[in-house]
C-alpha cells in the first residue's frame, strides 16, 4: 500500500512559483480564514441577544450560556468538516476545497438572519438554529483544512513563520476587525432596543459579504507547488501500483499517530486562550465592565489590531528561534500575565485601563498560537497535511471553544467571571506547556520531506 513515505524519497526540485502566485496564495489563505472567522464572530458579538431570543431562561447567565453552547456546537462539528474537505484537498487540491468551503460558510451564516425566534414558533426555533450551526461548522472545518495549507506551502521557507502568524492569528484578527466594524455600523443604525428587534438580523446578513469576496479573491488562485509536486510524483508511480491509502487512514497510522496527539495538545492550549480572551471580550466588556455597544466595538477594533501585531511578531520570531522555543516562551508569559490582566480589567474604573487590558489580552493570546499553523504543517507529510492540520486544529479549537460555555455556567453572575477565567486559563496554559515541552522542533520540515 502506498503511504506518504513512498513519495518522500529523492524528491525532484520544486518549480519556483512566481511572485504573483505566492502573493495570491498568501492573500487567499489569510482572507479565506479571516472571512470565515468574521462569520463566526458575528454570533459572539450578538450572543446576549441571541441567548434571549433562542435560549430564553429565568437567569440571564443561562441564556448567555445557551448562546455560547450553540457556538460550541459549531466547533464540535468542525473536525468532521476537516475530515471531509481535508481528505478532498489532499487528493484533489487545496484550491477547490477552499472555494467551496468559504462560499458555504457565507451562505449558511446569512440564513440565521431569516430564522424565526422562540417567541414566534416556540422551541422549534432553537432546533432550527442549532441545525444551521452544524451546517456552518462543517464548512468552517473545511476552510481550515485548505486555507491552513495552501498559503504556507506556497511561500518560501524564510517567510513561513510570518505567514503562520498572519493566517492563523492575523486572519482571526481580520475576521474580528471586520465583525467589529459591522457591529459598530449596525449599532449606529439600530441603537438600543432596535438592535434586539432587528439589528442582530443585519449582523447575520452581512455574512453574504464573505461569499462575494471569496469568489473575487480565489478567481486567480493556483494550487500550491508542494501539492503539485506530490501529484506529479504520484502520477509517475501510479502505473501498476497498489491502491493508495486514504488520507484519514494514513493520518492515524503508527507513523503519524504520535504527531497527531502532541499537535492536538498545543492546538487546544492555543485555541482555548483565543476563545477565553478575544472570543470572550465582548461579554466581558458588556456584562463585567458595562461598556456601551458603540464604545465596546471601538475597544474590540483596537484589540484585534493588537492581536494581529502579536501574531505576526511571534510568527516571525519562531522563524528565528524555532517553533518549540516560541511555544515555551509564550507559555511562561501566559502563566503570569493572564491572571493579572483579567483581575485588573474587572476592578479598574478607567475606560483607558479596560481598553489597555483588552489589548494586552488579545496580543498575548494570539501571539501564543501564532506558530501553530506552520507547526502543524511541518508535523505532517504533504499527502495528509490538509487532513492532519485541519483535524488537529479543529479538535483543539473545538475543545477550547467549549470553555466560554463552561465559564458562563460556573460563574454565578458577572462578578465571578474574571476569577473563573483566571483559574481556567491557568489550567489551559499548563496543558499548552506540556505539549511544548514534549514536542521536537519542526522548523524546516516542509523542505526536508
Amino acid at each position: 500500500m502506498q503511504t506518504a513515505a513512498t513519495f518522500a524519497s529523492d524528491p525532484p526540485a520544486l518549480a519556483k512559483p512566481t511572485g504573483r502566485q505566492t502573493a495570491t496564495a498568501a492573500m487567499a489563505s489569510l482572507f479565506g480564514w479571516g472571512l470565515d472567522l468574521f462569520d463566526l464572530f458575528i454570533l459572539l458579538y450578538v450572543a446576549p441577544v441571541v441567548g434571549t431570543l433562542f435560549f430564553p431562561a429565568d437567569k440571564p447567565m443561562l441564556s448567555l450560556a445557551g448562546a455560547y453552547a450553540s457556538f460550541a456546537v459549531t466547533l464540535l462539528i468542525r473536525p468532521l468538516g476537516s475530515a471531509l474537505f481535508g481528505s478532498y484537498a489532499d487528493r484533489f487540491g487545496r484550491r477547490r476545497a477552499l472555494m467551496v468551503a468559504v462560499i458555504g460558510v457565507g451562505l449558511s451564516t446569512a440564513v440565521f438572519g431569516l430564522l424565526p425566534t422562540v417567541g414566534q414558533i416556540g422551541w422549534l426555533a432553537t432546533a432550527i438554529f442549532l441545525f444551521f450551526r452544524l451546517v456552518q461548522g462543517v464548512f468552517v472545518g473545511g476552510v481550515v483544512a485548505a486555507s491552513h495549507t495552501i498559503g504556507t506551502e506556497s511561500v518560501p521557507e524564510r517567510w513561513r513563520g510570518l505567514m503562520s502568524g498572519a493566517v492563523g492569528s492575523g486572519g482571526s484578527a481580520i475576521g474580528g476587525l471586520l465583525a467589529s466594524l459591522v457591529f459598530y455600523l449596525v449599532s449606529l443604525m439600530a441603537p438600543g432596543e432596535a438592535f434586539a428587534d432587528w439589528g442582530w438580523r443585519v449582523m447575520f446578513f452581512s455574512g453574504l459579504l464573505t461569499s462575494v469576496i471569496g469568489l473575487i479573491l480565489f478567481r486567480n488562485l493556483e494550487e500550491s507547488p508542494i501539492f503539485k509536486d506530490l501529484q506529479a510524483r504520484k502520477a509517475a508511480l501510479r502505473a501498476g501500483a497498489p491502491a493508495e491509502a486514504s488520507p484519514i487512514r494514513s493520518l492515524f497510522s503508527p507513523a503519524n499517530r504520535g504527531s497527531f496527539a502532541v499537535a492536538t495538545l498545543i492546538s487546544f492550549g492555543g485555541g482555548a486562550a483565543y476563545y477565553l480572551t478575544s472570543g470572550y471580550l465582548p461579554t466581558l466588556l458588556k456584562l463585567v465592565n458595562g461598556v456601551p455597544n458603540a464604545t465596546a466595538s471601538m475597544i474590540l477594533i483596537g484589540a484585534n489590531v493588537a492581536a494581529a501585531i502579536g501574531a505576526c511578531g511571534l510568527g516571525e520570531l519562531s522563524q528565528h528561534i524555532g517553533r518549540k522555543r516560541s511555544f515555551l516562551l509564550m507559555g511562561v508569559i501566559r502563566l503570569f500575565a493572564f491572571p493579572v490582566l483579567f483581575l485588573t480589567m474587572a476592578n479598574t474604573t478607567s475606560l483607558m485601563g479596560v481598553a489597555a487590558c483588552a489589548f494586552l489580552l488579545s496580543l498575548i493570546a494570539n501571539a501564543s498560537y501564532a506558530p501553530l499553523l506552520i507547526f502543524l504543517n511541518e508535523k505532517f507529510p504533504t499527502a495528509v497535511r490538509a487532513t492532519g492540520t485541519g483535524l488537529t486544529w479543529n479538535i483543539g479549537f473545538a475543545l477550547g471553544g467549549m470553555l466560554p460555555t463552561f465559564v458562563s455556567l460556573v460563574a454565578d453572575g458577572p462578578t465571578q467571571i474574571p476569577m473563573v477565567l483566571t483559574v481556567v486559563m491557568t489550567g489551559v496554559t499548563l496543558v499548552y506547556l506540556v505539549g511544548a515541552v514534549i514536542t521536537p522542533e519542526t522548523r524546516g520540515n516542509l523542505d526536508r520531506e
